[in-house]
This record gives structure tokens, C-alpha cells and sequence, in this order.
């Protein structure tokens, strides 16, 4: 029997099968991918030279790394600046989108999306969800167009490409603008045409816990010289571009700001470049055979690629749970379940279309003299944005790993797909006893 790899059945602790959180051995007994990943041997050296040569404001190591960004991309040009958010608003307001404008957005996404919004001046008008892929629906956009809708800011939430051939086909049929969100799917592709591209301007992030991480850091990429132009003035308090940084010159050409990155960011950055080609393949072959692993397993459904990408930046790993299949066990229990397994997850966003800072925006001064009261009835902007999909997804379904998780071993993969299957393979129990 030994020899016919009988011992586990014969000699497995009784405490095997039995789930972790009711005294059961966990299935996942080691660590994961530390994240950000530093290597001192490799990645301070250019790091150093900039700290030891004084120039820490933006000059030619920030132009390298935008140069670099701008080839990754597969772009003419690429600008940096302080974080993602200041990406989408500097994008925003140099595409004039502000005060009377309307701004399609999914309610699906982090708040930084709509403060941009907020931030131009204009109005977010939130468009349903498809579930199935946690992006906006291109089916749900045009009935949200109106006189004054002015773009559409699709977002690639958790790395997965939305379906940009449909809403650059609606776009160019409205006349509106396109900005991408990206903040979460570098070089993520549809046809082999990276996102980010699509639109009048793509939004990068480099967050630290970004698969490009540098601490705080984004990027708008353009292939519209004039564009990027203005967004470059912009970020350097409205002096042409081209102006030195730190030199007095012949004035200001527009209202701007200082969003300028640091030479020692571009420098992790650059660092960060280096290996991130081999990590955002090791992502998509993890989560490619984690996605094949649990798909079968009843009450989960993994997330699902429109048919023309042909790529995905897995930023997370989002899966819907249905706790109809799992003896009616709520996804809070399922998820404390999963992390007494050593499976760290979280359940995800909150639903943005109904959060308070809305109001609170649409009480202040400059929304008050900017907009009607009519426009500014909370009780009616609210009956227009309901977004009944995204209440499932955010409130019932979603259930996130992190990226990275997916940067261990096939066998964490492994780990994760043997503790979803013994939770529900012992729902009932685990119902009884929450």
C-alpha cells in the first residue's frame, strides 16, 4: 500500500481536512512575495549616483525614464508626474474638461477616478458594470450620453483591459474625448495594441503597490505633441515647455502647477523596469492555471477576458463568490475561512457611486456657483447613478488576491485552489458554526 502511495490517506493527521479556523491544520503554511521587491546589489547603484550628485529635481534621469515608459508603451510620448491621480486630473484639464461638462465613469474602481473628475470640475455620471469582467459596460454608455457629456474614463481595473473597440466606436460616433485609466494594467493589451493607447491619453500609476512600484509616481502617455505639450507646462507652473526646471524664465504661459517627479523616483523606477517584464510574465502564468484551477469549483467564478485581449497586467486576481453554492456561508465568513487557510484576500471596493464625499462636493462653493440647483439635487443625481450590478459585485461577490501572490510558485497557486476547494467542501460545518 505504501508503495501504491497510500501514506497520506493512511497517515494523515486528523486535523488535515478539517478547516483552520475551526482547528484544522491550514493549507498554506508558508510565506508570500514580499512586495516591493528590492535588490541592493542591482538596483541602488543609479539610485546612489543621484543622491551623490545633488540634482534631485527633475532632469535627465526623469527624462530617461519617461523615454523608456514612452517604448514600453508603444507611444510617442510620455510625461511623469507626482502620482496617477494628478495624471488623470492634469489630463483632464488639458483635454478642457471642467465646470458644465459630464464625465462617463464605472462606479467599479478606485476613488482616485472620480476625485479626478471632481478636481476638473465636471461632473462623474457613473455607467453599470458587466460583472463577468468587473469593467464598464459599453452596453450601459450610451444611454448615459448627453448634450453635455464631454468623455468617457475608462478604467482597466485589476490589470484587465475594458472593451476599448466598443467605447472608442461609441466615442467617435458622440464626439467625445477618451482618458484612460491604466492606473492598474501597465502594458496590459487588447490585440496586441497596448491600453493606455486608445484614447486621447493614457494614466499610469506607480504606487508602491503597483506592479511598477516607486513609492508614489504616474505617467499620461500621448501620441498628440501638442497634448503633451500643454500637460508638460501644466505640471511645471505653466512655463513653456521645454523650460528648465529651476531657471527664471520669460513667464508663465498658462495656469499650471508643480507636479514634477524627483530624479531619485525615476531612478527606482528605472531599477523597478529591469525585472518587470519577467514578473508580468510569471503574473499571467500563475494566474492563467490559478484561474483553470478553481473554475469548476462550485459558487466561484473567476474573472473573464473580453476575446480580444492578449494580454493582462493582473494587478489582482478577482473572482465572483456565490455563497448559494457554499451552504449560504456570506462571503465574510468565506474570506476568514481563506485566511485561517494562509490565503490572505480581501473583498474589494466599496460601492463609489454612493459614498459621501459626492454630496459633500456637490455642496461646496465652487459646485454651488458652478452648477444649478437642479444639477446639484443629491436625491436625483443619485436616482440617475444607480448601479445595480456594481451593488452586487462590491456588496455579495468580489473577492480579490493581490499581485503579489502570483509572483510565488506554481505550488502557492496550488495552496490557493486545495483551501477554496476544503471550504467548500466543508460549508455546512463552517455555516453552522459562524
Amino acid at each position: 500500500m505504501l508503495a501504491l502511495g497510500a501514506t497520506p490517506s493512511l497517515f494523515a493527521s486528523p486535523k488535515a481536512g478539517r478547516p483552520a479556523i475551526l482547528g484544522g491544520d491550514p493549507i498554506h503554511q508558508g510565506g508570500w512575495s514580499k512586495w516591493p521587491i528590492w535588490e541592493p546589489e542591482t538596483d541602488e547603484k543609479r539610485v546612489l549616483e543621484v543622491l551623490r550628485s545633488g540634482v534631485w529635481s527633475r532632469a535627465g534621469i526623469v527624462s530617461e525614464f519617461e523615454a523608456k515608459w514612452a517604448e514600453t508603451v508603444g507611444t510617442k510620448r510620455c510625461l511623469t508626474l507626482v502620482n496617477g491621480t494628478n495624471a488623470l486630473i492634469t489630463s483632464l484639464i488639458q483635454l478642457d474638461i471642467g465646470a458644465g461638462d459630464e464625465v462617463l465613469v464605472p462606479p467599479y474602481t478606485f476613488i482616485a477616478t472620480v476625485a479626478a473628475v471632481l478636481a476638473a470640475g465636471a461632473m462623474p455620471i457613473f455607467v453599470d458594470i458587466d460583472r463577468d469582467t468587473f469593467q464598464i459596460d459599453p452596453k450601459k454608455i450610451e444611454a448615459k450620453i448627453t448634450p453635455q457629456t464631454k468623455a468617457i474614463l475608462p478604467v482597466h481595473i485589476c490589470g484587465l483591459p475594458a472593451d476599448m473597440h466598443s467605447i472608442m466606436e461609441i466615442a467617435k460616433k458622440h464626439n467625445l474625448l477618451v482618458v484612460e485609466d491604466a492606473c492598474q494594467a501597465w502594458t496590459a493589451e487588447i490585440d496586441h495594441k497596448q491600453v493606455g493607447t486608445f484614447g486621447n491619453a493614457g494614466c499610469f500609476s506607480f504606487q508602491n503597490s503597483k506592479n511598477i512600484p516607486i513609492g508614489e509616481g504616474g505617467a499620461i502617455v500621448s501620441n498628440d505633441d501638442e497634448f503633451i505639450d500643454r500637460c508638460f507646462s501644466y505640471h511645471n507652473y505653466g512655463h513653456a515647455y521645454g523650460s528648465m526646471v529651476g531657471v527664471v524664465g520669460p513667464g508663465s504661459q498658462m495656469p499650471g502647477t508643480k507636479l514634477r517627479l524627483t530624479e531619485y523616483q525615476a531612478a527606482i523606477g528605472l531599477a523597478q523596469l529591469v525585472r518587470f517584464e519577467e514578473q508580468s510574465q510569471t503574473r499571467s502564468k500563475n494566474a492563467e492555471y490559478l484561474r483553470d484551477q478553481i473554475k469548476d469549483i462550485p459558487g466561484i467564478s473567476p474573472y473573464r477576458l473580453y476575446d480580444n485581449v492578449t494580454r493582462a497586467a493582473y494587478h489582482l486576481f478577482p473572482f465572483r463568490y456565490h455563497q448559494e453554492a457554499f451552504q449560504g456561508l456570506s462571503r465574510e465568513d468565506f474570506m476568514k475561512a481563506l485566511r485561517a487557510e494562509g490565503i490572505p484576500c480581501s473583498s474589494g471596493y466599496t460601492t463609489l457611486n454612493t459614498m459621501p464625499f459626492l454630496k459633500t462636493a456637490f455642496e461646496s462653493k465652487n459646485y454651488t456657483r458652478m452648477y444649478s440647483k437642479e444639477l446639484l439635487d443629491y436625491e436625483k443625481y443619485m436616482e440617475h447613478n444607480q448601479c445595480p450590478e456594481n451593488d452586487i459585485l462590491c456588496n455579495e461577490e468580489a473577492v480579490w488576491f493581490t499581485q503579489n501572490m502570483l509572483l510565488g510558485p506554481r505550488s502557492d497557486m496550488d495552496d490557493i485552489a486545495r483551501a477554496i476547494r476544503k471550504i467548500h467542501q466543508n460549508a455546512d460545518q463552517l455555516k453552522k458554526a459562524s
